[in-house]
């Protein structure tokens, strides 16, 4: 019997990752999970859709509905797991605009964050045809996809698998691992299972109208720990 509700696993692996939320203007800063709003993004980009069009419009309401929950995933190096640790550099950017409006012709420093060494697992959970849609986008993108910035690249396909239960999605990220034992921040279905509220549910991603209302999440320390 098929189900109308699906489970897409991502793993999002490679040695700079950032993903901003509460940042703009000069200062890029990084939170320490992958944002709702970046994964809608990447989808974005792998179904080829142009900033602002209908269908990134019709595309995000939809995905609005989608649960998400993200799982931080420690990397063993050699001899011992990998430190997470964030990364700050800079950036020159030209033709800004002044406060007036006017075209800034000089040079202006950004400083943007970055994580290094880290992993994530990303579960979505939703509609079947909307998960199948992206799901293929993701096996084979028009656009290219990165890890919150262009800088960013994947080192492993970002697509882990689609299935029809939730166990068996977490299995391809987790493997026997239980949920529990990892790190995690996932959305909630009322106000008050929340702990924070963040501006991370894209509205539009038009580039002179861009807009996030709120998303509500919770996050979760593993039991593994301290």
């Amino acid at each position: 019997m098929s189900s109308d509700k699906s489970f897409l696993a991502l793993r999002l692996e490679g040695p700079l990752q950032s993903w901003g939320f509460d940042s703009q203007y000069n200062r890029r800063n990084t939170g320490l999970m992958p944002t709702k709003s970046a994964i809608a993004g990447m989808c974005c980009a792998a179904l080829g859709f142009l900033r602002g069009c209908d269908k990134e419009q019709e595309f995000l309401v939809a995905f609005g509905a989608v649960r998400m929950t993200a799982i931080a995933i420690p990397r063993n190096g050699a001899k011992k797991e990998l430190p997470v640790r964030r990364l700050q550099d800079y950036h020159t950017v030209q033709n800004t605009r002044r406060a007036s409006g006017a075209i800034n012709n000089d040079c202006v420093l950004t400083h943007r964050q970055y994580l290094t060494d880290a992993a994530f697992g990303v579960l979505l959970e939703g509609d079947s045809t909307l998960l199948k849609q992206i799901a293929a986008a993701l096996e084979n993108p028009v656009w290219g996809v990165w890890l919150g910035r262009k800088t960013c690249i994947p080192t492993a396909p970002v697509l882990a698998g689609l299935r029809e239960n939730r166990d068996e999605a977490l299995k391809l990220l987790l493997k026997d691992k239980p949920l529990e034992s990892f790190a995690r921040q996932e959305d909630v279905e009322s106000f008050a299972d929340g702990r924070d509220s963040l501006p991370d549910m894209p509205v539009s991603f038009a580039t002179e109208r861009r807009i996030f209302s709120p998303r509500r999440v919770r996050t979760l320390q593993g039991t593994d720990r301290p």
